[in-house]
């Protein structure tokens, strides 16, 4: 099996430091946690921004701020800017960050209920101008699908030639309105997959670790963090989410599998180097 990337989500959205204080919001503690997971093992971080109350946004000079952070505490780390945002933003808004040339960002390949009354909103329109957007910057799209039909979704651009083959997706299990995170479904997901993709696991909440441990054994890569999961184990919070990092590294040596560096992991997903 190929080396195992850990990717870091390290503050998400949604999540606030009501449920774990730990969770970053100024471009200090963003570039700290991020350091952390870094350290542990992770070689992506997936980003999210918020203001320093804590609200999320997309701007643009916010997200210049902590990458640059978080460039200075891990140089060769791949920072993977979200284009989601949060509910309720516009296109315009969500494609912020890739302005500024990250060499990877991702791309939601469907609409989803997220519970009550919020609706994550990704129209075909959307999808295609985000993925043509990533295609003219050259920047490599992680695919995210709740669901099997999202698949298709990206199976159907990569025809029309709007998405690059191989494809990296991330396969988000246990969300509310998404496909389940059980181990019958995992495997669905994956089957579902062109044989030259890769793929990402990650499980939401309780699910994330068993969901980690399937995708390790299965040859996949894992996301873990404070967006999907403030705890390290059943009712005690993570400290940070080096910690969190540092339990997927522990599931994987007992899995037999060593831990991607960033620069394997670029070379796995077929990405350009940072001075390329």
């Amino acid at each position: 099996m190929e080396k195992l990337i850990i990717t870091a989500a390290i503050c998400g959205a949604e999540v606030t430091k009501a449920h774990n204080p730990a969770v970053p919001y100024t471009v200090e503690e963003i570039g700290r946690e991020a350091e952390a997971a870094y350290s542990a093992g992770a070689s992506i971080i997936h980003l999210h921004v918020r203001n320093d109350d804590g609200t999320p946004t997309q701007d643009r000079e916010r997200f210049r701020k902590c990458m640059a952070e978080i460039r200075r505490r891990c140089p060769d780390v791949i920072i993977q800017p979200s284009t989601g945002g949060a509910v309720g933003m516009s296109d315009e808004e969500r494609l912020q960050p890739t302005s500024l040339s990250p060499e990877m960002a991702t791309l939601d390949c469907g609409t989803c209920n997220f519970g009550g009354d919020d609706i994550f909103v990704n129209s075909e329109n959307t999808i295609i101008a985000f993925a043509q957007r990533m295609l003219a910057l050259g920047i490599k799209p992680e695919i995210e699908v709740f669901d099997k039909g999202m698949i298709d979704t990206a199976l159907r651009l990569a025809k029309k030639g709007l998405l690059k083959v191989p494809m990296h997706f991330n396969l988000v299990l246990g969300v509310t309105g998404g496909i389940a995170a059980t181990v019958r479904d995992l495997a669905y997901m994956a089957a579902s997959l062109p044989q030259d993709a890769t793929f990402t696991v990650s499980g939401i909440g309780k699910y994330q670790f068993p969901m980690a441990a399937t995708a390790i054994a299965m040859g996949g890569h894992v996301r873990v963090g404070f967006e999907d999961n403030v705890y390290i184990s059943k009712g005690q919070p993570a400290s940070s989410n080096g910690e969190l990092v540092a339990k997927a590294v522990r599931l994987a040596n007992e899995l037999g599998r060593e831990i991607a560096t960033p620069a394997e992991a670029r070379r796995i997903l077929g990405m350009r180097g940072l001075n390329e």
